[in-house]
This record gives C-alpha cells, sequence and structure tokens, in this order.
C-alpha cells in the first residue's frame, strides 16, 4: 500500500506537466505574542514570541476539469520554539471526478464536525499542536478516498496508510506541558506508526434544513496518552526521602497511541436564524469505552440595529463520561460566546466566549478579530485567558501525586500561567 502510494504520488507531480494551466498562490504570516504573566517553566519564561510562517498553493487541472492536482507546503520558523520550528506537506494530492463519484489519492486534509467548542468526530487528520494552541491546524494524513454521491447520500471510504504523530511545544514553548513530551513515542499495535487505519463516513443533507452524518474509524488513535517516564532507581530514591527529583533530573511525557474504534455523529439543522448543532462519539481502546458530546445552537440577528451587521449567539454544552484521570479539561462545560460580522467589503469579524466549568469554575477565555486591507492584507488580534485555575505542577509534585495515589485531572492548570494576547499580518500573493 505505501509502495502504490508512492508511485502514485511521483505520478501526480509528472502527469500534470503534460499541459499548461497552471495556478500559484501563497500567503505569508507575521505573528507575535505578549505573555501577560511569567512562566512556571524556567526554559520557557520569556514575556515575547515571535514567528513566522510561509504557505504556498499549486493547483493545476485537465482533462476538462475531471482531474486535479493540488500541493500545499507549509513551514514556520519560531523566535523561541524550537519544536514550532517545522515544516510540512498539508496536501499532494490528485482528485479526479467520475460520474457519482470521486477519487482523491495522495496526502489531504479533511474536515468532519459542525460544533465550535470541541471537533470530537475530526479524526482523519493528526492536529498541529505546536502551531496553534487551539488544535485547529492539521498534518497533513496520506490517503486514498472515494466518494460516491447518491440521492439518498454521500459515501465515503477511506484507506489511511501511514500515521503522523501530534507535535507539541519544547522545553522552550508556551503553553507547554508540565513535562516536555518525548519524541519516542509507544504504539499499541506491532506495526507502529505504519498501521494502516481505515474509516467511513455517511452524509446526507434534507429539504427540511438538517444535516446529518454518520462515521466510524478504525485505527491509532490521533490523541494518545500521556504517561510519565519511569524514573530511575536513585530519581525515585531521592523523591520518597526529600520529596524532590535530583538535581539534573529531566523526566519527560512518552506518548502511548492505542488503536481504538470511534463511532462518531454530526447533526445540524437550520431554522428561521437558530443553527442547531450536536457532535457525538463512543470510542473504545482507551480505557474503559466512553461517550462524549458536544451540543447547543446559534442563533444570528441579522441585520442588527437597522445595519448590514449580523449578531450571533452561541450556546454549547461539552460532556464527557470518560475516566476522570483520562478526560479532557472539557468533561462538563459550558460554551458561552458572540459572534459579530459587519458584513462589509473589509470582512471585519469580531468572535468573543467562554468555556467555562461547571465542576471547579476554570474559566477558558478567547477573543478574536480580523480585518482585511486591501485585497493582500489581512490582520488580527487574538487574545487567550485561563482563569481560576489550580497552580500547574512541578515535576517532582507530579510524580509524587501519582506514587501516593492523589493524581488528578490537571484541567487547564498546564497552561494557566500562558494567557497572552496575539497580534498577525498576513500577506497574500
Amino acid at each position: 500500500m505505501i509502495v502504490l502510494l508512492r508511485q502514485t504520488l511521483v505520478a501526480l507531480l509528472v502527469l500534470p506537466s503534460l499541459a499548461a494551466g497552471w495556478e500559484f498562490r501563497g500567503e505569508t504570516g507575521l505573528e507575535g505574542r505578549y505573555f501577560t504573566q511569567a512562566s512556571p517553566y524556567e526554559a520557557a519564561d520569556y514575556s515575547t514570541n515571535s514567528s513566522l510562517y510561509l504557505k504556498g498553493e499549486v493547483f493545476h487541472e485537465w482533462n476538462n476539469r475531471d482531474d486535479q492536482f493540488i500541493f500545499i507546503p507549509y513551514a514556520r520558523v519560531d523566535e523561541n520554539d524550537s519544536e514550532r520550528t517545522h515544516a510540512d506537506i498539508r496536501e499532494l494530492s490528485w482528485i479526479h471526478v467520475g460520474s457519482g463519484w470521486e477519487s482523491r489519492v495522495g496526502i489531504r486534509k479533511v474536515f468532519w464536525g459542525v460544533t465550535e467548542g470541541r471537533h470530537l468526530v475530526d479524526i482523519i487528520n493528526q492536529t498541529d499542536l505546536v502551531d496553534q494552541v487551539d488544535g485547529e491546524e492539521k498534518l497533513g494524513q496520506p490517503m486514498l478516498n472515494l466518494s460516491t454521491v447518491r440521492d439518498w447520500g454521500i459515501v465515503d471510504l477511506f484507506v489511511l496508510p501511514g500515521f503522523r504523530e501530534r507535535t507539541y511545544a519544547g522545553e522552550e514553548g508556551r503553553p507547554r506541558t508540565p513535562l516536555p513530551v518525548s519524541d519516542h513515542a509507544r504504539y499499541e499495535s506491532g506495526a507502529e506508526d505504519k498501521r494502516v487505519d481505515v474509516a467511513f463516513r455517511y452524509q446526507q443533507y434534507f429539504n427540511n434544513g438538517l444535516e446529518l452524518a454518520l462515521s466510524h474509524f478504525s485505527g491509532t488513535s490521533r490523541e494518545p496518552l500521556l504517561l510519565p517516564e519511569a524514573l530511575s532507581p536513585q530519581q525515585l530514591q531521592s523523591l520518597l526521602l526529600t520529596g524532590s527529583l535530583p538535581a539534573g533530573s529531566d523526566p519527560e511525557l512518552v506518548p502511548l497511541y492505542n488503536v481504538i474504534d470511534q463511532t462518531g455523529l454530526e447533526l445540524q439543522y437550520l431554522n428561521n436564524g437558530w443553527l442547531w448543532k450536536l457532535e457525538a462519539i463512543t470510542r473504545s481502546g482507551q480505557g474503559d469505552r466512553f461517550t462524549a458530546l458536544d451540543g447547543g445552537f446559534e442563533y444570528t440577528q441579522v441585520g442588527v440595529l437597522d445595519s448590514a451587521a449580523d449578531l450571533g449567539w452561541l450556546l454549547e454544552y461539552l460532556w464527557e463520561d470518560r475516566d476522570a484521570l483520562l478526560a479532557s479539561p472539557f468533561q462538563d462545560d459550558v460554551l458561552l460566546a458572540t459572534r459579530f460580522t459587519f458584513n462589509d467589503v473589509a470582512s471585519t469579524e469580531i468572535l468573543a466566549g467562554v468555556i467555562y466549568d461547571l465542576e471547579n469554575d476554570e474559566k477558558a477565555i478567547n477573543l478574536e478579530s480580523s480585518r482585511r486591507f486591501g485585497n493582500n492584507l489581512k490582520a488580527s488580534l487574538e487574545a487567550r485567558f485561563y482563569t481560576d485555575t489550580a497552580k500547574p505542577l512541578s515535576a517532582s509534585e507530579l510524580y509524587l501525586s501519582a506514587l501516593q495515589g492523589r493524581a488528578e485531572n490537571p484541567g487547564l492548570s498546564p497552561v494557566s500561567r500562558s494567557d497572552f494576547i496575539q497580534a498577525e499580518v498576513v500577506y497574500y500573493f
């Protein structure tokens, strides 16, 4: 399968070159962050950080537009975090359109989901977490995808050869995990990152405004369990006697990628300005089977205050019944947000929201705004604040709590001292 995919990608680079009609475009962005608090981690104790990214796109179509070639390379350079300085092929694929079907071969990005708080069902691509802390950026995934379109719905079949490990911030990164994440991941599958995963998705659009999608994924989880590295006898003895790891200890978190089966449901219903949304999953393979959901609505006031602007109100409930130690920080939370869209030539937008934890009062506050300047420039301002959170645990505290049976879900505490304001300017060419 891997050999076939490589041969196909080589063909993608050769065949389109026989014809004209190539399109080239791209974007580059300069980002600056200001952290409002001192970091609890010495190696990441800085207040400002800048980075630069470059993303290109090569597009070509032939055979009366029945065949398309897409190539999207991406690279980012970061001032402080060497792990955030990275490059990736977001897409390198050939798409062929047949009568009632499409085939897509190569490296691609596929998005599933309808909600704002968490994209529970979105599981095809790996998260590029080091690039953006919100998890919206994804790594390119090698795949063979066959899509059929019928009156009764759209069916997508995926064969996913090869696995991409999640990216994490390094010791100098902000925000980051309490311990650095090891580059030496562990896998439940004997094939490790060579395992071939499969997925299926059915979706249908109904005349009454209802959209439905059902999906199933079987393969290596894109979300690893982060396990503290085993201590040496000397480190363990020092920890038990003094309550601290010996000087020079540099333990890491080791990612464990389990083999899982996940079934997902997406529902979306639009009626008179109300957009109702639901994502739900059930997953086995990481401890006991668990269920998670994110559901709610978005109501849009069109032409608010007799202007061209629209004002949207969002409310979602996030829940999961996973074991407390393995659960995400959003296992019993409410998302409240408002979206102001000016509908002007500059595409000005403002989004403000908070995720509130109903159990321990933690809050994740997010503010985003953007505006275009002419045809080639876009400026955005973003702020993230984490309030009413616990203090991040040190390496010694983390190991002691585990040894003494006091380990708890950390919630938002690892990022609780990483509030930041970010400005970005993007140039499109």
